[in-house]
């Protein structure tokens, strides 16, 4: 039985950022579904930058949502890539934190093609302890008690306890 304060993985979010659409997006795009095992959907600019030659509108990377099992399996992968390290300034107040890993080649299963390139991700993990529901409800919506928000020293304590993480 778990208990009310205890703190879970809600989910992982990762993201690709490729700057551009086209084969590039495409490729980026069959990367993460094969390393997540989901579709991935497009992220789409949300101004223009001519430095960089991005419209508004443009779809300019992907990601893909975790929840459940995949969010855990996939998180305790990932961790393992940057070998257990995580800073103190990759978290925010509210417990969430994210962090990079830089070669998709990294992944099990996964090897370097020329043809390809290397692409790089973004994983973002959102914590909550359980008791959340009452801010997400449709019929006497209320908000969270302090003690049952989640905190950046919770988050650092859940990570050290549970996946052996050091946070520096």
């Amino acid at each position: 039985m778990t208990s009310m304060r205890d703190v879970h993985i809600d989910k992982v979010v990762v993201h690709m950022g490729v700057g551009e659409s086209g084969e590039k997006l495409v490729k980026a795009e069959n990367i993460m579904k094969t390393i997540t095992g989901q579709t991935p959907i497009r992220s789409i600019a949300k101004q223009t930058q001519p430095a960089f030659s991005i419209r508004k509108g443009a779809p300019i990377g992907c990601k893909v949502t975790l929840r459940g099992k995949p969010a855990v399996e996939f998180f305790k992968t990932s961790l393992g890539i940057i070998n257990n390290t995580l800073f103190e300034s990759q978290f925010d107040k509210s417990g969430n934190f994210s962090f990079g890993v830089e070669e998709h080649t990294d992944f099990p299963g996964m090897s370097y093609d020329p043809q390809i390139g290397i692409y790089g991700m973004d994983v973002n993990v959102v914590l909550e302890r359980n008791g959340i529901r009452i801010t997400r409800r449709r019929m006497e919506q209320k908000k969270l008690p302090a003690k049952q928000r989640v905190k950046k020293e919770d988050a650092i304590a859940f990570l050290k306890q549970e996946y052996k993480a050091e946070v520096r």
